[in-house]
């Protein structure tokens, strides 16, 4: 209610002042200066209320970004408008160019500081004005490595540096997969929203959401190579298509499921190892098992050994674009063959 009450107020005391304004005006006649003068305050108080509604959704980093970039196009305007003062040709039309160049470098601060305020810091300015090269650090996370979950234990470990970037395309779609109707993707929204809380809640990682959206592309998939361009960041994903298509158009991509190849312990043909093979293999006499951390192991003459705990020699390992397989052979014929 006081809310309100301040609002009209300030739109009285606009009609006010703009009323009286008006009225000082020599080329208004009459009720002409009553009426513009009303209805120009009426406008101008309409206007700021709706803006200031509309401020209400901007972060505050952005605002005081915004302030900081205008008040230097300001203070940029009058160094040039120094500068010009000193030539007496340009005296005559001084004041048509101070009004020109303080519109232009303030709306061009404005819109900087507005665009790129999650890119700016203290930090950012004073080494530019150093001269030192400005490192991107920033990890742009798409929805499939959000609800994959490991990027959550790979933060923990302290390996990724920089600020995780989550733009609001990304929530907005996490949030529709979470409200689905099909409960295997509703289960997945929930998950990626919790994986994104515990992000959060670690100490040492910078996790920034950022409203930059590129209302002109549909796929989420090209507004995430489109932000990697426009922040010069990195895309953190799992998506082979996305991979593809952000190499193709220059953006570096870190995929989690290569990272997780990488770290596999290496085998080398020869070494014994001890498993518990599972299933039949495709071949006739294969068995299947599976080591700790999902490597499929095909056992050559292991049909008889599905069930039981085995030592098996290494042959030869393949790296696919799934995974790692490794090909091996009983180390001992089991007893009766």
């Amino acid at each position: 209610m006081m809310i309100l009450i301040v609002r009209i107020v300030f739109l009285g005391l606009m009609m006010l002042s703009c009323y009286h304004i008006v009225g000082q005006l020599s080329f208004f006649v009459g009720n002409a200066k009553e009426v513009t003068g009303l209805s120009v305050g009426l406008v101008l108080g309409l206007l700021l209320l709706y803006s200031e509604r509309k401020l209400r959704q901007v972060r505050l980093e952005r605002l005081i970004w915004s302030l900081i970039g205008m008040l230097a196009g300001f203070f940029m305007a009058r160094l040039l408008v120094i500068t010009l003062a000193l030539f007496p040709d340009v005296n005559p039309i001084i004041s048509p160019v101070r009004l020109i160049l303080s519109l232009v470098f303030g709306y061009t601060g404005l819109m900087i500081g507005y665009i790129h305020f999650h890119s700016l810091s203290i930090q950012a300015v004073v080494s530019s004005l150093r001269g030192a090269p400005k490192e991107h650090n920033n990890k742009i996370l798409d929805t499939s490595v959000i609800i994959d979950g490991r990027i959550a234990d790979i933060c923990e470990t302290g390996f990724l540096e920089g600020s995780l970037i989550i733009p609001q395309f990304i929530l907005k779609e996490l949030q529709h997969i979470a409200d689905s109707s099909d409960m295997l993707k509703r289960n997945r929204g929930r998950r990626g929203l919790d994986i994104l809380q515990k992000i959060q809640k670690l100490a040492d990682v910078n996790v920034e959401i950022i409203e930059k959206d590129f209302p002109k592309v549909r796929e989420v998939d090209a507004k995430l190579v489109e932000l990697g361009k426009a922040i010069g960041g990195k895309i953190l994903t799992n998506d082979f298509n996305l991979n593809k298509i952000a190499e193709l158009q220059g953006i570096p991509v870190l995929n989690v499921n290569e990272l997780a190849n990488a770290l596999k312990p290496v085998v080398l043909p020869g070494e014994v190892m001890n498993v518990h093979v599972l299933k039949e293999g495709k071949e006739t006499g294969q068995g299947v098992a599976y080591l700790d951390d999902g490597t499929m192991v095909v056992v050559d003459n292991a049909i008889e050994a599905i069930g039981h705990d085995v030592e098996v020699s290494v042959t030869s390992v393949l790296q696919t674009t799934a995974g790692r397989m490794i090909f091996s052979r009983l180390k001992e014929i089991l007893p009766g063959r």
